[in-house]
């Protein structure tokens, strides 16, 4: 047992200098700026982000970007671009009713032909495409497309030729791994973001079906493969392909930790592995708000995080002669709250305190008038104190 606290406390000490989870932006994430100390937090984020230099910031602020597009010229690209979305639209439904409509009827030569080759010839497209660089919007569902008709061709392929094949995880094995040298060779050569995207997915479905086939335990494929997803998304944020890092991130963290949960429900108990889970989901967005960066991601994971460490806190503590200790931590976490100035942690605090309130009064006090009387009372004094320090706070 020892050794699942040490491994528990390892990963939390790591998660704090990671970043850990893209949802409820709005709520839980970057805040508007109301002065200007929040102001300058603001334009440091964006200045980070977008790798903006303060000589940029500062050329922009005495020669402003003006929108040189006239209107008629802005009329004309969006034509432009709507007109080559719905080609190629038609181009890929055309494909797509003649293969469904001939497909039993087709021999197997035909089958590969009309997959595979058909994935082929958009890959040309692609390419001739990447190297003009004359229709850059047409970039992202051509390579989209084109990874897609690819895979699908080669498993066409293998079906086709190898049939009495019943080991379908070697297929996708070879296919998968075909794919990432596919991608990685076209990423070489033309750096785009959704090569990258491509890239990483081909290259990860290769490592988890080999870690399959070597039957290695899913929980520790999830915490070896996200652990490294984590740091190439980590990566990622210092290149030109930053928008891949937050949603690379968010899918490391749930692969991660989904692994860390499972071994430790293994070695202890489900509670034991939602209440450490849940730390370890909060330790991450600790670092992650320290480090100031993906904000959106932080939010997210406090209020997982913290979730959890509550319902797996109750669990163990519920019926015992501790049971108190959870009101007592619930307090206790409100002042981190105000440390950290996390509304997602005070949601999930707020609600944990007034659910146990209501159990407990449930449990003990179901007929006693004095109690909601006494709990109305508290309420006033905490409402008085407060309004106290901050009076206090302003004089100083």
């Amino acid at each position: 047992m020892s050794w699942l606290f040490i491994l528990v406390i390892i990963f939390v000490l790591v998660g704090a200098g990671w970043w850990g989870l893209p949802l409820l932006a709005g709520l839980f994430g970057s805040k508007n700026a109301t002065d200007k100390a929040g102001a300058l937090v603001n334009i440091t984020q964006l200045m980070q982000r977008f790798d903006i230099s303060p000589a940029e910031v500062a050329q922009a602020i005495v020669d402003p970007p003006a929108s040189a597009v006239e209107p008629s010229q802005r009329s004309g690209e969006i034509a432009k671009t709507l007109f080559s979305y719905l080609g190629a639209i038609f181009i890929v439904a055309g494909i797509g009713t003649y293969i469904g409509m001939y497909w039993t009827q087709m021999g197997s030569i035909m089958r590969i032909a009309v997959t595979l080759g058909v994935g082929y010839c958009l890959l040309i497209v692609l390419i001739s495409a990447l190297h003009e660089n004359k229709h850059p919007k047409l970039i992202v569902p051509l390579a989209l497309a084109t990874a897609f008709m690819l895979t699908g061709g080669w498993f066409v392929f293998i079906d086709e030729l190898f049939s009495k094949g019943n080991n379908w995880k070697w297929a996708v094995l070879s296919i998968f791994g075909l794919m990432a040298v596919h991608q990685g060779l076209l990423l070489r050569k033309y750096p785009q973001t959704v090569l990258v995207f491509s890239a990483l997915f081909f290259v990860y479905g290769f490592f988890q079906t080999g870690l399959e086939l070597l039957h290695v335990p899913s929980s520790l494929s999830a915490i070896a493969l996200g652990a490294s997803l984590l740091v190439v998304a980590s990566a990622l944020e210092k290149t030109a392909h930053t928008t891949l890092a937050e949603p690379g991130i968010f899918i490391a963290c749930c692969w991660l930790y989904a692994g860390i949960f499972d071994r430790i429900a293994l070695a202890s108990s489900v509670n034991w592995a939602v209440l450490l889970t849940g730390m370890c989901v909060m330790s991450a967005a600790y670092g992650l708000q320290q480090s100031q960066r993906q904000p959106r991601l932080a939010g997210l994971g406090y209020l997982l995080g913290s979730a959890m460490a509550y319902t797996g806190l109750f669990d163990l503590v519920d019926q015992t002669t501790i049971e108190l200790s959870y009101f007592a931590v619930t307090v206790s976490m409100l002042y981190a709250c105000v440390v950290l100035k996390s509304r997602a942690l005070l949601l999930t605090t707020v609600l944990a305190m007034l659910s146990y309130i209501s159990y407990f009064s449930a449990q003990h006090f179901v007929d006693s008038l004095g109690w909601p009387i006494t709990l109305m009372l508290m309420g006033v004094a905490f409402m008085g104190v407060s309004t106290l320090a901050i009076r206090v706070k302003k004089s100083i």
